[in-house]
């Protein structure tokens, strides 16, 4: 498979970042998740569109066993990021940044 990274054994201390994409409107179809190693490669990977329409991005960490959402902090580093260089979000990430940070706002 293009994309993903090959399994990391039992034991090894890395924090891997998957990326949940949808093909066609909101929630028709789940492509497979990408994996990156690091959380700028996300970023990067969204703001150069090189996704269709995410909807979810995940943090794994194989070590300490744990898992979260990060949707949200990705969506306010992308929103900053723009704002400091003074461009609006692109839009094929309007969705995901407005849905990302409606969500945070409702939780509190």
């Amino acid at each position: 498979m293009t994309g993903m990274l090959p399994n990391v054994p039992y034991g090894a201390d890395q924090t891997l970042y998957l990326v949940m994409d949808t093909v066609g409107p909101r929630d028709l179809k789940l492509q497979n998740p990408v994996e990156r190693p690091d959380l700028d490669s996300v970023i990067d990977d969204l703001l150069l569109a090189r996704f269709n329409n995410p909807v979810g991005i995940y943090a794994f960490n194989t070590l300490e066993h744990w898992t979260a959402d990060i949707s949200k902090n990705v969506a306010e580093e992308i929103q900053c990021r723009c704002d400091i260089l003074g461009d609006p979000v692109p839009p094929h990430l309007k969705d995901f940044v407005a849905n990302s940070l409606r969500e945070r706002t409702s939780k509190r």
